[in-house]
């Protein structure tokens, strides 16, 4: 497969690297020329424009700031090959699909996002580890082509060896709110809590692990958090309201000197059966899922109950199955 990578930041940068280092022909571009040059020296094709990076390809992925996506999509529908694929690294799927389809390239789309990063942002801060092996949300609707949708889920559990979970646009914004974009709403809320409290310098030079892993993704560069935050508003603020109104319930019960054993025991279930971190897929129930009729309604119904795709074949999907 011949893959184009348009964008060159921490995700995209990460993701030249590692296709390039498991063999898969792929040639990236950005639109920082300094971005392009320390892609050259990293070793990697690098194109000096978007038509080069996507001229010929098969696949190609748009990594660029969810605020150009439009703008790059319209770029990308002027020089892409007839038949390619379309997908993307974006952390909110919706918006990403509405203007891949104003670009004229709805048909040739399959949403992806790969669950991983880091507070830092540029090809500077990419790796080739960054994506190894980490689970993706892999978005449909539809309209989705099913081979089209073999080719991401291919390239995902195959030179990226990851898992994939085939979602619904909405439902991956939903689960994106809850795992990642609140919490980087929190996270900035407790490092602007010290920021404007009088004893500051006195708390950050006391301040240990828990407020350096509670604050990490308030690193992150501002406007790219508020970006995907906003652009994904309505499921952010419907979960951010469920925090409010469970952190004003515990407000309540210490003002009363009430107990507050259900909030700190509510997620029990969870802290039982679920270990932070990356985890290999390994063991359990396989499930096979021959790639015929409406098989991408199959993998859909088996995703959003939990479980996952791990490997694909030309003629089935294999899932690891949740119970």
């Amino acid at each position: 497969m011949s893959v184009g990578v348009v964008g060159l930041g921490l995700i995209g940068g990460s993701l030249a690297r590692l296709l390039a280092a498991r063999g898969v022909d792929v040639v990236a571009t950005d639109a920082s020329p300094a971005s392009r040059e320390a892609a050259r020296a990293a070793g990697l094709v690098v194109a000096d424009d978007v038509a080069g990076a996507v001229a010929g390809r098969e696949l190609v992925f748009l990594a660029v700031p969810l605020r150009a996506m439009r703008a790059v999509a319209a770029e990308v529908a002027r020089s892409i090959e007839a038949d390619a694929t379309v997908t993307d690294v974006g952390s909110v799927k919706g918006p990403v699909r509405a203007a891949v389809a104003d670009a004229g390239l709805g048909g040739r789309y399959v949403g992806a996002h790969p669950m991983a990063g880091t507070e830092l942002s540029g090809f500077e801060s990419s790796d080739v580890g960054l994506l190894d092996g980490v689970p993706w949300a892999v978005t449909i609707d539809a309209e989705t082509d099913p081979d089209r949708l073999a080719t991401v889920l291919g390239l995902v559990t195959g030179p990226l060896a990851g898992t994939a979970a085939v979602l619904t646009d909405d439902c991956h914004d939903e689960v994106a709110a809850l795992v990642s974009h609140v919490p980087h709403v929190v996270a900035t809320q407790l490092l602007n809590a010290v920021a404007g409290a009088p004893v500051r310098d006195v708390a950050l030079g006391l301040a240990a692990g828990s407020f350096r892993d509670g604050t990490r993704v308030a690193f992150t560069d501002p406007a790219r958090t508020e970006a995907m935050v906003t652009e994904n508003a309505m499921w952010v603020a419907s979960a951010l309201r469920k925090v409010v109104r469970d952190l004003e319930a515990v407000l309540e019960m210490l003002e009363a000197n009430g107990p507050a054993h259900e909030f700190f025991h509510a997620a029990d279930a969870v802290r039982a059966t679920w270990v932070p971190g990356r985890r290999p897929v390994t063991g359990g129930d396989v499930e096979q899922v021959p790639l015929e009729g409406d098989w991408p309604a199959a993998l859909l119904d088996r995703c959003t109950s939990g479980s996952v795709v791990v490997r694909v074949t030309a003629d089935e999907a294999e899932l690891q199955v949740h119970r």
